[in-house]
């Protein structure tokens, strides 16, 4: 029978034995449509751990590699998030502490405002640890992303794709505000437990506008139950969206989630993008 621990690479198993040589993969948590895996795995203590492993196109590990090196202690100093144990940016793995609890999606905690307001606070102290200002690098990126996947292979509908990317060109790239943030905000990146909200996942972690992070959320459990929006803004402090470039970051967002989701063949966030579109259009008047 094939071990957890065979999709590895060579050197990747090696590494995990020389800093866990005792522990065992005990459950496989990849998601299935990138080639990252993550695993569990317990040693002979009762320690839990967790593994990351990336294939030749990964490029989230080493982002979370420098999450937990520069950015992480605000939420680890409090049990907030996993510690880092080990990593090699160049092997692709990184090893962290389990953190225990179970995700909030698909929780009966994912509809309780409570939670919501835990997790506007946990993101309130992790985007107030530093900021730096910008020369349009951020808004120059996300149009040049945009315009790209509107000339990918999607299933976009034509005459859309047509406004859209008139839209984008159209597009000032002014300066912006930079934070430390999390890149994919949302339930199934919480765990809870005995009703504290912890952080997983950093493979999208870098500097950007704060507004950012709010993407997900609004596109799915906001737009169900605006209670969790209004809770989850309580907990931050404050609303980071100014009205502008967070119209040009729902564009990105809906065309990036519609084109990725068809390139990796998961169906269900496909038709998230595009009623993420059929909702920007409907509001632009397009």
């Amino acid at each position: 029978m094939p071990r957890l621990t065979d999709s590895l690479t060579a050197r990747q198993q090696a590494l995990l034995r020389s800093w866990l040589p005792d522990a065992e993969p005990v459950r496989d948590h990849s998601w299935g449509l990138v080639g990252t895996r993550v695993l569990e795995l317990r040693a002979s203590d009762g320690s839990a751990y967790v593994a990351k492993a990336g294939d030749e196109a990964d490029h989230h590990i080493a982002r979370e590699i420098e999450a937990h090196r520069r950015w992480l202690r605000p939420w680890t100093s409090r049990g907030r998030a996993p510690a880092m144990v080990a990593a090699d940016a160049d092997a692709k793995l990184l090893v962290t502490r389990w953190l225990p609890g179970r995700l909030v999606q698909a929780d009966r905690s994912e509809v309780d405002p409570g939670i919501y307001h835990q997790a506007g606070a946990l993101l309130a102290l992790f985007h107030g640890q530093s900021s730096v200002q910008d020369d349009g690098q951020f808004e120059g990126r996300q149009k040049a992303e945009t315009l790209a996947w509107l000339a990918a292979d999607h299933r976009i509908d034509a005459t859309a794709v047509s406004a859209l990317t008139a839209l984008v060109e159209r597009w000032p790239t002014p300066r912006s505000l930079l934070v430390p943030t999390h890149g994919d905000w949302q339930p199934r990146n919480w765990v809870v437990h005995d009703g504290v909200v912890g952080v997983i996942d950093f493979g999208r972690a870098d500097l950007r506008p704060a507004h950012t992070d709010l993407g997900r959320l609004v596109a799915q459990q906001f737009r169900k139950d605006p209670s969790l929006e209004a809770a989850f803004l309580e907990g931050y402090g404050a609303d980071p969206r100014e009205p502008e470039a967070w119209m040009r970051l729902r564009v990105r967002d809906a065309v990036g989630t519609a084109a990725w989701a068809y390139k990796v063949g998961d169906a269900a966030f496909e038709e998230q993008g595009h009623r993420m579109i059929a909702a920007v259009l409907a509001e632009l008047d397009m």
